[in-house]
């Protein structure tokens, strides 16, 4: 069944949509934006950019659903823990490969619309909206590499570095429901380039070649998730609030008032809350037990936050304080507090976990549709332009 998520202001509001973007980054400008020039000619004409931007997910989805068929529990790279067999090397061939070429993808399907003519704001939402779905998957698929072992961090503490790279992503949308420019964060080139390499090392010398200490106590692991920290807290966040700052300084902006600028922060805030309760308080440790599901479920919840928050900026409308998902999670926390059963607990989560994915995906279909109706337009496939007479 069909629901109407979209109103009449959101779609009146995509019609004058004008994508507007700045990409300072070195490494895209002179490195990869030159490759992807040269690698979307390769791409025939009556391929449909969501297509390019659809099989690039489904690329990521695979390299996570392939580790977590041989360590869902993030325990092969541990030598602790020997009833877990080690993942076989050409699985880290495989990921490394699926990820670059996701993030190719990425970067030609943009250029593709435009070289079909194609371009328009389904095809930005799409990318966006499937980016944040991503936001997880990428971070998750790095922790096998390191896993639960003494030169890596335990699964609450990489949780937080997967909250991390969630708030990054929200912060840039954030910053362009404010200012109206997407201002493209330069760690998302890297963290991709990294992250290919990672597995590619991995495959080559096998996960014991990340087994060491960097100084100190101070392992590989470790700088990992100093790394993720740095790159949001030390970069992206300090240039996201200079970029609203300078929009409201120099009039530039949508200039709203304070509590509508800082609106879109609400529900993303009171979701990282309330994960953060459950995890550290869980009487039987759930996100110990069950650390990828718990992952995935917030990465799940959080990209239908954001993909609400990118329909609201791109349609120039007021964004949802809210989150109808915030609901069953605020639930299933307090009854897993209350209650304290494992068999509870574990089975709530989930619960959570496969309601939110039915709901996004429903979501993101409905949403699709109804653009694809208003403009006339096919997701998959380039309609043939009349013929003037």
């Amino acid at each position: 069944m069909e629901t109407q998520y979209l109103t009449a202001q959101h779609l009146a509001g995509f019609e004058n949509y004008k994508y507007s973007s700045l990409d300072t980054s070195p490494l895209s400008v002179y490195v990869m934006h030159p490759f992807w020039n040269r690698v979307v000619l390769l791409c025939p004409k009556w391929v449909a950019p969501n297509v390019l931007t659809f099989v690039g997910f489904l690329f990521t989805a695979g390299a996570c659903l392939l580790l977590s068929i041989y360590d869902y529990e993030f325990y092969a790279s541990s030598s602790d823990h020997p009833e877990y067999p080690p993942i076989p090397p050409w699985v880290y061939l495989v990921t490394s490969i699926s990820i670059f070429v996701a993030y190719t993808l990425d970067g030609i399907d943009g250029k593709q619309a435009r070289r079909t003519q194609t371009s328009g704001p389904l095809g930005e939402l799409f990318d966006h909206g499937l980016d944040s779905w991503t936001a997880v998957l990428i971070p998750t698929c790095l922790y096998s590499v390191f896993g639960r072992t003494d030169y890596s961090v335990p699964p609450i503490r990489f949780y937080f570095v997967c909250w991390n790279v969630f708030l990054t992503f929200y912060s840039s949308h954030w910053e362009k429901y404010n200012t109206g420019v997407l201002f493209l964060p330069w760690g998302y080139d890297l963290s991709m380039i990294a992250s290919t390499l990672v597995f590619l090392v991995t495959y080559m010398f096998g996960h014991e070649w990340w087994k060491f200490t960097v100084y100190g106590d101070i392992a590989t692991g470790h700088v990992l998730e100093i790394l993720f920290y740095l790159s949001s807290f030390a970069s992206n966040l300090p240039v996201v609030l200079w970029n609203i700052y300078k929009s409201y300084r120099d009039k530039t902006g949508k200039m709203r008032s304070m509590w509508e600028a800082n609106r879109p922060l609400q529900p993303v805030l009171l979701f990282l809350g309330v994960c953060a309760i459950w995890a550290y308080h869980s009487p039987t440790d759930i996100i110990s037990r069950d650390p990828r599901a718990y992952y995935l479920m917030s990465g799940t919840i959080f990209s239908n936050i954001c993909c609400r928050l990118i329909v609201s900026q791109m349609s120039n409308t007021r964004c949802d304080n809210s989150n109808w998902l915030l609901g069953p999670a605020f639930l299933c926390t307090g009854l897993s507090l209350l209650l304290s059963s494992h068999y509870l607990e574990i089975s709530l989560l989930y619960a959570l976990w496969a309601l939110s994915t039915i709901a996004h995906i429903h979501y993101g279909t409905c949403v699709v549709r109804q653009m694809c109706r208003h403009f006339r337009i096919c997701c998959f496939q380039i309609k043939p332009r009349p013929h003037s007479e």
